[in-house]
């Protein structure tokens, strides 16, 4: 494990990046988020369900995260965006689970999407969903992972397929990582 963290800001404390782990720095202009797969004790990743009035993904199923703000690391966004939607602190980030390219059905803005599997502290068992954003929350095993297709077109389960590739890659050594992708979500 790489012994190295970043301080996030928000009184976070530091968050360790484990050594092989690729932390992208978006160009100027370009628009970012990043993902978060919290895994529970049992090996099932959690999920929540955003409100049905958000402009975009209005109704579907969505892992933590959000876009990164100007002047915002990847690892700074990732810690603020898993506290203020859950409650949680960002501790680890073991893994690339890849960067994506997407187009939003809010805008048609290009996003660049870097999601990690990572470990958080605080009380999984209860999350402090952001109020009026998401209607409620969940955590799926293999056998759960079609809910997640819930409210998406064919061809649209990049939720689906992350989180399936998260749950495969959590069974695989620490040093393995997951190829880049370029998806529409």
């Amino acid at each position: 494990m790489d012994t190295s963290a970043e301080s996030c800001g928000q009184g976070a404390g530091p968050v360790t990046v484990d050594e092989g782990v690729g932390i992208p720095v978006p160009a100027p202009g370009e628009v970012w988020t990043v993902g978060a797969v919290v895994l529970n004790e049992r090996g099932e990743a959690f999920a929540q369900r955003r409100s049905a009035d958000r402009r975009l993904f209005p109704d579907c199923w969505d892992i933590v995260g959000g876009h990164v703000e100007p002047g915002e690391t990847l690892v700074g966004a990732l810690a603020r965006e898993v506290s203020e939607e859950t409650g949680w602190r960002l501790r680890r980030i073991r893994r690339s689970l890849g960067v994506s390219t997407w187009t939003g059905d809010d805008d048609g803005t290009v996003r660049h999407e870097a999601d990690f599997l990572v470990e958080v502290d605080g009380d999984l068992a209860r999350p402090a969903l952001e109020r009026g954003k998401h209607s409620g929350c969940g955590w799926f095993g293999p056998d759960a992972l079609e809910r997640l297709k819930e409210n998406r077109a064919p061809g649209e389960f990049l939720v689906h397929d992350l989180i399936a590739r998260a749950l495969d890659t959590a069974r695989t050594p620490d040093n393995a990582c997951a190829p880049d992708s370029d998806t529409g979500r």
